[in-house]
């Protein structure tokens, strides 16, 4: 992607607007770049400070006065630096969604943005929407956990949604490739550290809550609070009348935002009152089939995505979709286009079974779905791999070990990414929710025979070896947690390891 701005601008250009700011210094500084690190300040541009949970960018400022910046925006005071103009500010991360947005020109008032987030369904929902905005003939890019990428080129996604800043150079490289719309996976983490501000969206979709990132946020409540900061305060802020919230209404959250936004909203999901409700389906093994009531009318839906926790997704994209004008016909369309979603229920193995899915369910609400959508599916037995992610939410532990015993007769718990824990230590806190949901520890000999119970396999390669080997013809096998992911952490070390892979390396050797 290109890095260069639209145009030079002043710092008086690029803070307009910006409340809070004292600024010390010559405020008409012709701006040629902005970085927060350091290492990323051009001769002339200004430097970000911003406070992280690992550094502080204050602590940088010196590297980056070196490195040619004549600007720093901090949320401390400076001393007076000579041939520096200082902009100190109560908000800094508020400052830098602010100046890149400026800086590249607004992008996203050009675009027709969407904002999805949630707990579960954000990437297979931004899949749909590409899917049937493509069928639809706009040129669409999508940013979210798999990659950031427009018209069939990808790049890499370090994290589900990026810096302000890269952001906002992001939506202009989209802007420059004559996208028209872009689908958003929002995450509470961007939400939080204002990653969004200042982004024009034109619709924002809830899927739904349950618990996660509690290692980051105190508790739901303020899980929910950064999740709800794109419903009550950016989707109403400088946007057309047009704005749209589209809100499950089968989620307690999602009726409370109904309550909340102040934009108008349409509703999705099984419960009588949403807008956008399913009138039949039918689940299948290689896809569903449903017939959707809409406020344009029926939709008649035929998808390859398994499962009902995929025809709520297809519900909000639906209901997305038609929120932003698209017809019942193109709607439909679209989501028959769509072959699958990487890391979302993604089956492998031959059609007469065993089948094999690799799915991202990391938290143990998406455990259970995952495991109840393939129970509707009537295979014999269900054999679950996963593990926990080290340093991380230790509470979720049992509560994963609980989801993955009501819904499986053998379980292997295995590492995820361990990180810096010892990963057995990781499974014993696993094991009490397995054991409270009536799983027992049994040897490798019990499980083939058939009975009921876990295996404890700490390294995951051969974990998923073995889950394949005991599955016969009706049985599945879920491997869960790590999806599209190709790596594993260990230590401070990532390694490659694609769950995709191993399960297709396990199913050579059967």
């Amino acid at each position: 992607m290109q890095n260069e701005q639209e145009s030079p601008k002043t710092l008086r250009d690029l803070l307009a607007g910006l409340e809070g700011c004292l600024i010390q210094g010559d405020e008409d500084l012709l701006i040629p770049g902005v970085a927060y690190h350091s290492r990323d300040v051009v001769p002339g541009g200004i430097f970000v400070a911003l406070k992280g949970h690992r550094t502080d960018g204050h602590r940088f400022i010196s590297q980056a006065i070196n490195q040619g910046a004549r600007g720093i925006v901090t949320e401390e005071n400076l001393e007076p630096i000579p041939g520096v103009t200082v902009v100190r500010t109560p908000h800094a991360r508020l400052a830098l969604a602010h100046i890149s947005a400026a800086i590249y020109d607004h992008p996203s008032r050009d675009l027709t943005l969407v904002g999805i987030t949630g707990t579960n369904g954000k990437t297979s929902t931004t899949y749909l929407l590409e899917a049937i905005h493509t069928a639809a003939g706009h040129r669409v890019g999508v940013v979210g956990t798999v990659n950031y990428r427009v018209a069939g080129e990808a790049w890499p996604a370090p994290v589900t949604t990026p810096e302000s800043l890269d952001l906002q150079r992001l939506l202009r490289e989209m802007r420059r490739r004559g996208v028209s719309h872009v689908f958003m996976e929002v995450s509470s983490h961007a939400l939080d550290l204002r990653r969004v501000d200042r982004a024009r969206f034109a619709a924002a979709v809830f899927t739904n809550l349950s618990q996660d990132h509690l290692d980051y946020h105190r508790d739901l409540e303020d899980y929910f609070a950064a999740k709800s900061r794109l419903f009550v305060e950016l989707l109403a802020n400088g946007r057309r009348q047009e704005t749209l919230a589209v809100l499950n209404l089968d989620d307690p959250r999602g009726h409370d935002l109904a309550g909340r936004v102040q934009v108008g909203a349409l509703t999705y999901g099984r419960h009588p009152q949403s807008q956008v409700r399913p009138k039949e389906c039918v689940y299948r093994r290689t896809g569903l089939e449903a017939r959707l009531a809409s406020p344009a009318g029926d939709i008649e839906i035929n998808s390859r995505l398994v499962g009902h926790f995929n025809l709520s997704n297809i519900l909000a994209a639906a209901a997305t979709a038609l929120g932003l004008g698209l017809d019942p016909e193109t709607i439909a369309r679209g989501i028959a286009a769509l072959n699958g979603v990487p890391g979302r229920l993604e089956r492998f193995g031959p059609p007469e079974g065993p089948a094999v899915f690799v799915d991202y369910a990391h938290t143990p609400d998406a455990l259970a779905q995952a495991l109840a959508a393939l129970k509707e599916l009537d295979f014999r037995r269900l054999i679950t791999v996963f593990g926990c992610g080290g340093d991380r939410d230790r509470r979720k532990r049992p509560l994963m070990g609980r989801a993955a015993a009501r819904g499986s007769d053998l379980v292997v718990v295995t590492s995820d990414n361990p990180r810096t824990e010892d990963p057995l230590v990781i499974i014993r806190e696993i094991e009490p929710g397995l054991q409270a949901a009536g799983l027992a520890p049994i040897s490798a000999a019990a499980a083939r025979r058939g009975e009921r119970g876990y295996l404890i396999v700490p390294d995951r390669r051969e974990a998923i070896q073995v889950a394949v080997s005991l599955a016969e013809p009706p049985d599945a096998v879920l491997v869960a947690g790590k999806g599209h992911e190709n790596y594993q952490i260990r230590g401070a070390e990532r390694i490659h390891f694609d769950d995709r892979e191993e399960v297709a390396e396990a199913l050579k050797g059967r």
